[in-house]
Order: structure tokens, then sequence, then C-alpha cells
């Protein structure tokens, strides 16, 4: 007799499975039944069960995933579980520009275009809004008639509320996708204040949660008297909406100002607008695999920015920031005693904005302060560029442009700064993260991963044998990288070793 029973597959729990089992369940209790055809009124007696099996295995399995922040998938579980560690998820940032007013002559009199107008893209179905920011004046007289103002890409909504003496108050804003902190809260008592969390709050703190959901719709909660003080009168909420990387247009895209302007004496004036440089700082919400990776982070960094990683998690919690290397004078000798330098990276590569790094600046510094004495310096990375040039064969029936533009997708999602879902790419990373089994830093591109994707992609039988066949910045070898270093893609150049020309 055996003394362990037979293994059991506990995740095999659907239908079929179910059935399977209660048939066998049934023939060893009922050996005379033997008729499970779909007719008999047995045989729906069991079908019945197994189909409820099944829905409740369904239910169970989905509440033990989203029940942990590792296997979570629905954006409302990792907000509340993140949450639950005191981290948060950021939502989408609106892009910025600076534009140009034009009249179409010297005005007699001042012209002022008020904060709020529109200036969009000009394309008819789904144009790229923004909003100025601020009233620009163009003053009587001027030659030129330009003057210059800042845009957003959000829309400002403003709604009012009763609060009926309530504790615990909680009042839904309507518009979404809602920017974060930009939400100005009053009631007929005073102002109200953001927070974090109101444990700290007194009973006459002035002071509310923002909740943000799945579905990046806000939800302002004010305090019960004891923790915060309840609003009392009319409520007022202003905030805005809108932000994403599509607001980061190109110089020349913001060409269409609505409404209609008239100077000081009321004479109307023809005014058109552009921006000279593209519009920066818009990202994506935070995804739920960013969220799932940043938010046990976050633990580590509770308060204070101390040890070298610290620096570069508290970087990453910045939105916008993909990914971050602090180096010390321990790790590089051209840094000076106790100071640091701390190289940034926006989400989708590139340099990042004056704005950014000053933001990234005040998150390891204000928010969470470093040591008093320790001097960091936020700092454009260090990239190092990567061309590559391979012959390469071609599989009997395929189009010569179509192969080309696999081979330069795959490579740039090789290279990429961060996956489609936020994380990091795991192929690329600075040179000094790239270890060795002694843990030193041995940063490098392998020409073998590199050779990998280039034969992996459809459509390419082979690459060449011979040895200059494959070459990474003119040499058929890895290239080592600087401890400072991050690659990028260069140029891409690929010859058809069939005939000898460029594909």
């Amino acid at each position: 007799m055996a003394i362990l029973p037979p293994s059991v597959d506990y995740t095999d729990k659907d239908f079929d499975a179910l059935r399977a089992r209660l048939i066998a369940l049934v023939k060893s209790v009922f050996p005379d039944w033997s008729d499970f055809s779909v007719a008999t009124f047995g045989n729906v007696l069991l079908e019945m069960h197994a189909f409820v099996g099944d829905v409740l295995a369904f239910y169970l399995d989905a509440q033990a995933r989203e029940s942990r922040l590792v296997t979570a998938t629905q954006r409302k579980n990792v907000i509340a579980l993140a949450r639950m560690l005191g981290y948060r998820l950021h939502g989408a940032r609106a892009a910025t520009a600076e534009i140009t007013f034009t009249l179409a002559r010297s005005p007699t009199a001042d012209v002022v275009i008020p904060a709020g107008t529109v200036v969009r893209t000009q394309e008819v179905t789904e144009p790229v809004r923004f909003q100025l920011l601020a009233d620009v004046l163009v003053a009587a007289g001027s030659d030129p008639p330009v003057a210059s103002g800042v845009v957003e890409n959000s829309q400002t909504h403003s709604q009012l509320f009763d609060a009926r003496g309530l504790a615990d108050l909680d009042v839904v804003l309507d518009r979404t996708p809602y920017l974060d902190g930009s939400a100005v809260v009053s009631a007929a008592n005073g102002s109200y204040v953001e927070q974090e969390s109101l444990l700290g709050s007194g009973p006459n703190d002035r002071h509310y949660l923002l909740l943000v959901d799945q579905s990046d719709r806000a939800t302002v909660r004010f305090g019960n008297g004891t923790s915060g003080a309840p609003p009392s009168g009319t409520i007022s909420a202003i905030y805005k909406t809108g932000g994403g990387a599509n607001g980061n247009v190109e110089a020349g895209s913001l060409v269409v100002v609505e409404g209609v302007f008239n100077d000081a004496h009321g004479r109307p004036v023809q005014v058109s607008v552009t921006n000279a440089s593209p519009a920066s700082g818009g990202s994506d919400r935070q995804s739920v695999a960013s969220a799932k990776l940043l938010a046990p982070e976050s633990l580590r960094t509770l308060t204070r920015t101390v040890t070298r990683e610290d620096f570069e998690i508290n970087a990453r919690r910045v939105p916008g920031v993909a990914r971050a290397l602090m180096l010390t004078s321990n790790e590089d000798t051209t840094v000076s005693e106790n100071s640091g330098v701390l190289y940034v990276i926006p989400q989708g590569g590139g340099l990042p904005t004056a704005s950014l790094k000053q933001e990234v600046f005040e998150q390891v510094t204000v928010v969470y302060p470093s040591t008093l004495t320790f001097q960091v310096a936020v700092q454009n990375p260090v990239y190092r560029t990567v061309h590559v040039e391979a012959r390469i064969y071609l599989k009997q029936g395929v189009a010569k442009p179509t192969v080309r533009d696999r081979v330069k997708a795959n490579l740039a999602a090789m290279f990429r700064v961060s996956e489609s879902d936020g994380t990091p790419n795991p192929l690329v990373d600075f040179g000094f993260n790239i270890k060795d089994a002694d843990g030193n830093p041995v940063g490098e591109i392998a020409w073998s991963d590199v050779f990998n994707v280039i034969r992996d992609t459809d459509g390419v039988r082979k690459i060449g044998d011979r040895q200059g066949d494959l070459k990474l910045n003119s040499l058929p070898a890895d290239i080592r990288l600087g401890i400072k270093e991050f690659p990028v893609l260069g140029t891409v150049t690929l010859i058809d070793g069939d005939t000898g020309g460029l594909l």
C-alpha cells in the first residue's frame, strides 16, 4: 500500500476537468451508472455542479491573485495595495510649451490675450489642445507686435458641492483624467490643503485627501472633526485634466488659436501663434508594472535619501524619469569627496529638461532630504552610441524593405530605455550596473546579443560568416561601456549578402 496518496493537480479546475473528476467519482460510488449522455437528468446535475465549481474556482483564483502586489493585474487593486505601503501611483503629466503670439499689425491700444485661451494643433478630428497659463499683453505701439506665453496640455474645470455638515465627506470630481496636484479646494470656512494622510491632522486643520481611481477620476475626502476639519457651506474645487505623452508636439505644431480678440478700445485684432521649440514634459500615467516595481522599493527610502541606491530609487519615483544612476567618489574617482552626480534618463530617452532635473534635485534634497553636508548634482546622461553594420542573407520570397524595417525595429527594441509597460528594459543598462561574477563593473554591449537579435528577425536566413559581416562601431567585437555610459542605438547599415548592395 502506498504511503502517500497520488498527486492531485489542484490547478486543473475548469469545467471539463471538474466534469471528468465528477464522473470518475460517480463511477467509483455507483458502478452501475454508465449513461452520461447529454440528455440524461443525472448528467444535467453533474454538469451543473461542474459549472458552479468552475465559476467558484475562477473567483477564488482571482481573489488570491489580486490580493498580492506581485501577482495583481487590475489597476484598482494595485492602487489599493500600493497605498497600504504608503505609495501612490502618479497620473499623467501635462506637456508645456513656450509660444509666440503675433498680431497682424501694430496695435493702437493694449491687447490682452487672456489666460485659458486655447491653442491647438491644426488636425481637424483629434487636435492636441493647450491652454494659456497666464495673460499675455501686447502693448500699444509694439513693433513688431509680438509677445510670448506658456501653454499647457490641460483643461481647467470648476465644480461646486454642498458640504451639508457631514463628517468624512467624499466629493467626486466629474472630469477625467485628473492632473496630479492641480486641485484648489476651498469652502465657506476657508481654503483646504492636500495631505498624504489625515492621521496627523488636528480638528481645526483644513486638510483633505485626494484619491485617484483606476479610471483617473479623483475623489476629495475631508476630515471628520477629529482628524481634519469638515468643510462647511459650499465647497469649490478647481482642477485640471489632460496630460500625456501625446502632448509633446513638435516645434511649429501649435498654429491655431481659438477665440476672438479685441484691443482695449474694443477693436478686433488678428492674432497668429506658433511654438518655436517643441513641447516637453508630458508623460503618461504610471503603469501597473512600474508601480509593482517601485512600490516595494519605496519602503527602502521612507523619509530620507542617504545611500547611493536611495538617490536612484527616489529619482525614479519622479514622473517622467525612466532610469537613474548615482555615482560618488567611491565609484568614480573624478567625483569630489562628500558629493555625488545623479545621471537621469527621461521616459523615451534623450536628454532631461531643465525642469525635470530641478524636480529630481528637489526630490532628493527636499521631499526626501539627503545629508546636509552632502552635495548632489543632477546631470544629463552620458550616452554611448552603438552603430551596427551587418551583412545578411534573406529568405526566399520576402521583400527587402520589410526585412530591413523589421531588423531596425528589433534593434530599436533591444536598445530602448523602457519597456512598453514603463519598466526598465533589462537588455541595456548603465555600465556600472553590469557586473561580473565578483561584482566588478564590466559594462558592455555583447556582440553576440546583437547577432542574435538580427539572426532571429523574421525573414533573415542567416548573417554572413566572415569576420567583418557584423560590426559594432566598425569592429567585430563587444563594446565596453564606461561606468556612467548608457548605450543607445545609432545608425543601422544592412547589406544584402546576395547582391552586395544596401538593403
